[in-house]
């Protein structure tokens, strides 16, 4: 698989197109991604929402009529001969659900073991030690919504399970909302790609294979809405306090 990477015709761009890595990796390079989206540092640039999409166009068939990326787990385990497409879907759906949530546990893991070190880290600039009581105090509030949530938000679900291990956000609390949030994201995205693609294609006669371009714009701008809304137009105008005019009541008792 990593000898592509050492292709002279690979040029980087390459690893934020979803198709490319249906046609050079297939089934196995994409249970891969979707673990390092979240559970290696490195992993928030990587096409998760798009990626998933597009695995749902190919889950049951590929361009030239084969078998889908299930297909290529059914025939490992001696099921080569089953092809239904409901089948498909939901073995897709449990092998990329069960990749998501073993990487979201990696992630909380390394945070529980570098968050108490962090607590003694020196302050500057960038690092402030009250952040990481505030994030403990939110996640304490809205911890299980904050990791459903973050499963939706691109860069946000690759930091989301590292920062809930360093406040220490209870495992068992953590993991419930972890399996939650990583079935109800991955169902959304692969049966979406799914059935949206045969409708529009058997409705309009338009198929977006053909046009993945549109799709990736689509839903960078479906996810991240909701961010640009919460940090441009979320943010109310705070008056200060008008100190009482001389002669009121507060005044005179303080006098």
């Amino acid at each position: 698989m990593f000898h592509l990477l050492l292709d002279a015709g690979f040029h980087w761009t390459q690893l934020l197109q979803p198709q490319w890595y249906v046609e050079n990796g297939g089934l196995w390079l994409l249970l891969f991604v979707v673990f390092a989206e979240t559970g290696l540092f490195a992993g928030f640039f990587l096409p998760g929402d798009t990626l998933l999409f597009v695995a749902g166009i190919y889950a049951h068939k590929l361009d030239n009529g084969e078998p889908g990326l299930t297909h290529q787990f059914l025939k490992h385990v001696g099921m080569g001969n089953v092809h239904n497409e409901w089948v498909d879907l939901f073995v897709l759906w449990g092998l990329i659900s069960l990749c998501g949530i073993v990487g979201n546990a990696v992630g909380y893991w390394t945070g529980r073991k570098v968050g108490p070190s962090m607590y003694t880290w020196r302050e500057n600039f960038f690092f402030k030690r009250r952040y990481l009581h505030q994030a403990h105090d939110f996640y304490e509030k809205n911890g299980g919504g904050a990791i459903i949530v973050a499963r939706f938000l691109p860069f946000i679900r690759t930091f989301a399970p590292i920062i809930a291990g360093i406040v220490k956000m209870e495992r068992k609390k953590f993991m419930f909302y972890n399996i939650v949030g990583c079935l109800a994201w991955v169902f959304s995205m692969v049966f979406a790609g799914h059935f949206l693609q045969k409708w529009i294609l058997s409705s309009f006669g338009f198929d977006l294979k053909e046009h993945l371009e549109i799709i990736i714009i689509g839903i960078v701008l479906i996810t991240t809405a909701p961010v640009l809304i919460k940090l441009f137009g979320g943010k109310k105008k705070f008056d200060p306090p008008v100190p009482p005019a001389p002669g009121t009541p507060d005044t005179d008792k303080a006098s």
